[in-house]
């Protein structure tokens, strides 16, 4: 039996099939995401006390069509069916029938609600969020029309005796109106599950499997500065002491002042690191590089082969017990500065020569904090959903990679990270800071990277961002950049004529990245970064501000 009440979720490769177990997580119900081909036997196992069946792309009716064990609704578990999930119920099931739409449905559409339990605490009528091209024209034997729409006549059904509901809408996005309360009825009404998944309850279970896993062999473990590493390396040395061999890799990608923050930061949270300055290998790496698939798959390449040369050094002091050896210096801090506070190296204790492994020199997995939006934009995870673009750690990895990966976070969202965070103590100026990409700026430059735009886009960045903090709009928007794009404008300065860059501006606000709106920064601010950036940045002569909203549009640009 489970240690917690469990929902599962059946993937048919919905964009937002991770969002539905966020939203039911949030409910503090444990959720397990499975591809629609889980087998039966594997779900009686599981012993779920509700089953979603997740949206997806394809149609019911197309030969090739995903479909589950009819099976399934023989357990005696209710289930509710989102989109695709709902017309796969009424597909399968005698006397429904599913057919294309007249018309697409897609964005807000006002829903129209007869009582049911699964719509208590909701008003009769609501904004929804619709996204679909087929729709159900009869409903199968035992079920009952519960909504609709203007241009869905079943919008919403349920069988009452065998508590099947089937959703033509997407409840866990945050376009549907209290769309939290149609799913925790569902999970604690009609599925009766309680309220036992936690933070704690997290840490509990991934602390035991990573020293399940591990069985004290060293951990590499990527620390960037960002929320999820840092999250990620305390996590870990709760978990695995000084089997966490962490390592600061500064790629000349990071933003202005980088690499000393990093360094400040573990040290405030006991954190010792290893420093690895190879900036002129990650550049040299991107010359003649222009493509963003490409610049990510060349990253990700120089990352592993630069963990490589760090893990050969690590394990040869290791192996010589040496315990004197010291982290290099990082550019902005004085030679000496960190006199006696710099820490062995990784995976020695300090007067002994030996780790929490026994003396293990070698260093057999890698850690990363991916989170599941990078996975689920870069890779198909658990069904067949469309690859958008890869990230250096999901993606862009090599296949011929020494290191078992370790990912905690790749099913967590950011949002979930923070509150992870707080719970193992992580200081709210950490938890606070907006996300950096992986690939760091080099996905910020259009184009080919090189120091001179580097050194553009970096200052852009500092100028944009201290403008936020000073108008006190920074912890109100979920992610800021700038973006330097391949292109030059005409202008005047001093009564000369100029050719030179123009700086996109992207500021936007969200809760999960899986959906974002752009910010409303008022004019005033917006004007004021703008003067600073022509004025101050060197090669900049025009400033534009990125209205999209995700979807269509990704937060990053490339």
């Amino acid at each position: 039996m489970p240690l917690h009440d469990t929902i599962l979720i059946l993937d048919f490769g919905s964009q937002y099939t991770q969002l539905i177990a966020r939203r039911i997580r949030e409910q503090h119900v444990y959720c397990d995401i499975h591809p629609y081909t889980l087998p039966l036997a594997r779900i009686k196992d599981i012993a779920p006390k509700g089953i979603i069946l997740s949206g997806g792309p394809a149609s019911v009716y197309a030969p090739d069509a995903p479909k589950v064990e009819p099976a399934l609704f023989t357990l005696g578990i209710p289930v509710l069916g989102l989109c695709y999930g709902m017309q796969l119920m009424a597909h399968l099931m005698d006397g429904g029938r599913v057919h294309p739409a007249t018309e697409r449905e897609y964005g807000h559409a006002q829903l129209h609600l007869t009582a049911d339990a699964l719509f208590a605490g909701l008003p009769s009528t609501f904004a929804a969020w619709m996204s679909h091209g087929d729709r159900i024209d009869a409903l199968p034997t035992g079920f009952k029309r519960i909504a609709y729409t203007s241009n869905s006549p079943i919008a919403a059904m349920v069988h009452p005796e065998k508590g099947f509901y089937g959703l033509q809408f997407h409840p866990e996005v945050e376009h549907t109106q209290d769309a939290d309360k149609i799913l925790g009825n569902f999970v604690r009404d009609i599925c009766g599950c309680q309220a036992t998944w936690t933070m704690e309850a997290f840490i509990a279970r991934v602390t035991a499997e990573l020293r399940e896993k591990v069985r004290g062999e060293r951990v590499l473990c990527a620390v960037s500065g960002g929320v999820d590493s840092m999250v990620l390396a305390r996590l870990l040395h709760r978990a695995i002491g000084d089997a966490l061999v962490p390592v600061f890799v500064d790629t000349g990608l990071l933003r202005q002042n980088e690499a000393k923050g990093v360094l400040a930061t573990c040290k405030e949270l006991g954190i010792p690191i290893h420093f690895e300055d190879a900036t002129e290998a990650f550049l040299g790496a991107l010359a003649g590089v222009v493509h963003p698939e490409e610049k990510r798959k060349a990253i990700g390449a120089q990352f592993i082969g630069t963990f490589r040369e760090v893990v050969s050094r690590l394990e040869i002091d290791a192996m010589a017990g040496d315990r004197t050896a010291s982290p290099p210096v990082p550019y902005g801090i004085a030679a000496g500065s960190m006199a006696g506070d710099r820490p062995p190296p990784y995976g020695i204790a300090a007067g002994n020569g030996n780790n929490s492994a026994g003396g293990n020199p070698n260093i057999n997995f890698l850690a990363q904090g991916t989170l599941y939006p990078d996975v689920i934009e870069s890779v198909a995870v658990k069904g067949p959903s469309a690859t958008i673009k890869t990230h250096h750690n999901v993606g862009g990895l090599p296949e011929d990679m020494p290191f078992e990966l370790i990912e905690p976070f790749r099913e967590l969202f950011k949002d979930e990270v923070r509150a992870l965070g707080a719970a193992l103590n992580v200081p709210p100026h950490v938890l606070g800071r907006h996300p950096f990409p992986g690939p760091g700026l080099a996905v910020r430059i259009l184009g080919e990277v090189t120091p001179m735009r580097l050194s553009v886009v970096r200052a852009a960045d500092a100028i944009f961002i201290e403008e936020l903090r000073t108008a006190g709009l920074y912890d109100a928007i979920w992610q800021a950049l700038a973006v330097l794009l391949p292109i030059k404008s005409v202008g005047v300065m001093g009564d000369e004529r100029t050719y030179e860059n123009v700086v996109a501006l992207r500021a936007v606000t969200s809760s999960d990245a899986m959906t974002a709106d752009w910010a409303r920064i008022p004019d005033a601010v917006l004007a004021r970064i703008s003067t600073r950036l022509i004025n101050e940045v060197q090669g900049i002569n025009r400033v534009v501000y990125d209205i999209s909203s995700k979807p269509p549009s990704t937060i990053e640009w490339e």
